[in-house]
């Protein structure tokens, strides 16, 4: 899309008699994309979005001659897809919806993604919201209800299908599903629209934090403890457990649940020196990146690397590989 755009001017120039400068080279001609980057992120009220953002400043701050900017999408599938196309250059990803891409499986059956990794990043978690009044007290009582499960091809639309599979629920036959984003699917539950929503993220979840807030005592979270042995044995370590404090939310306990990596993907084709660029702005500003969310701090040097089965750019490994 974005080269499309740029070879549609030089066609309207050439149409009006006119012809692209040579006298002067643009700025940025000698750059990768001509210096400007697009961050593919997620939800408007989704960690991404803001983790993102933050991340496309720093990079325009201390990357010479880039200029980067953050884009809300329906996050991870379609962040995959538009950087393997060459429409975005960086991409958060969820890291079991990467390694289906790489792999050619699930959402990408048949179809595996050019794609590689800057680092390992925080972790997503679990979180499914009940509304009080529709009368859910475990995961089994979902069957029947109004449920969210995030935008269409999102990693949250992934594992919210695998979560209802691993709990015995059949999200196509066995719910009322609905694929809205994040921001919709707030406005649903406020609206009695919803009685569920599944959502995965970094904590907290700007969008779950405000609909826990607009009505106290009308919502709840549901523990999914119970369920990572069934995920584990049908996709693998991919999962863990983890834990929602109760100081997150402000629950009346810590809430049990699941945790699933996240990955800032790029091109195999990007520069190795502005992979390696891209990837030190994460740890030599992270204390910036705290302060646009607090997920900013919850990643390391020493477990960034772990980005298996999606493979390292090699600017990236030259980075970590020189201590």
């Amino acid at each position: 899309m974005r080269r499309f755009a740029g070879v549609l001017v030089a066609l309207v120039l050439l149409a009006a008699g006119g012809c692209a400068p040579t006298a002067t080279p643009r700025a940025g001609a000698d750059l990768w994309h001509g210096g400007r980057l697009y961050i593919a992120t997620g939800n408007t009220t989704g960690v991404y979005y803001q983790f993102g953002g933050g991340y496309a400043d720093l990079i325009t701050k201390h990357v010479s001659g880039y200029e980067a900017r953050a884009e809300a999408t329906g996050a991870s599938g379609e962040n995959i897809q538009r950087v393997a196309t060459g429409d975005m250059d960086v991409a958060f990803s969820i890291a079991d919806t990467a390694a289906d891409a790489v792999a050619g499986k699930g959402a990408f059956e048949n179809k595996p993604q050019k794609v590689v990794a800057l680092a390992r990043l925080y972790r997503s978690y679990a979180q499914v919201v009940i509304r009080n009044s529709a009368h859910i007290t475990k995961f089994a009582d979902l069957r029947g209800k109004r449920i969210s499960t995030g935008s269409a091809g999102s990693g949250a639309d992934v594992f919210a299908g695998r979560l209802l599979f691993a709990g015995g629920i059949n999200p196509d036959t066995d719910i009322v599903r609905q694929r809205l984003s994040l921001p919709e699917t707030t406005k649903a539950m406020q609206a009695g629209a919803l009685d569920a929503l599944v959502f995965t993220g970094g904590l907290p979840t700007p969008g779950i934090a405000d609909l826990l807030a607009s009505a106290p005592g009308q919502y709840s979270l549901l523990p999914l403890d119970e369920l990572l042995k069934p995920l584990t044995f049908r996709y693998g370590a991919v999962y863990a457990a983890g834990k929602l404090s109760k100081s997150v939310y402000q629950t009346a306990t810590d809430i049990d649940t699941i945790v699933i990596g996240n990955l800032l993907l790029v091109s195999p084709d990007m520069p190795e020196q502005l992979a390696h660029d891209l990837t030190k702005v994460l740890f030599d500003y992270q204390l910036e990146l705290s302060r646009v969310h607090p997920e900013g701090a919850n990643y390391d040097k020493s477990g960034a690397s772990g980005t298996d089965p999606v493979p390292l750019h090699p600017g990236a490994a030259r980075f970590y590989s020189s201590g």
